[in-house]
């Protein structure tokens, strides 16, 4: 069993930057991949990033490429989402999210635990 909780959520300007955390409990975090995912109001879940249980493997949204990068520190049990250069379309919940296995994807139904959810706004 695994409970994230995210924090690190905010309101900042458009171009601005903003971290996520994720800090997560449980003995296994190092061998889950893990996924940041975001619902904007009105709109369904959508991926973001994920990162390998090693670390040596991240994906990305093509929206979000080059502007979003995902970490984790597997002795914190943590993982982060660094998100630069922002705009107003991500403006979103963003949630955090773990997978039982060494490698995950963008499908919502490959995660088995989820956090709570960070409110991050872009203003224009």
């Amino acid at each position: 069993q695994v409970q994230l909780v995210e924090s690190g959520g905010g309101l900042v300007q458009a171009g601005g930057s903003l971290g996520l955390s994720c800090a997560a409990s449980g003995r296994t975090f190092s061998s889950y991949a893990m996924g940041w995912f975001r619902q904007a109001p009105g709109k369904e879940r959508e991926f973001v990033a994920a990162i390998s249980w090693s670390g040596s493997s991240t994906y990305y949204a093509d929206s979000v490429k080059g502007r979003f990068t995902i970490s984790r520190d597997n002795y914190k049990n943590t993982v982060y989402l660094q998100m630069n250069s922002l705009k107003p379309e991500d403006t979103a919940i963003y949630y955090c999210a773990g997978s039982p296995t060494f490698y995950s994807g963008s499908y919502y139904y490959e995660y088995d635990y989820w956090g709570q959810g960070t409110q991050v706004t872009v203003s224009s």
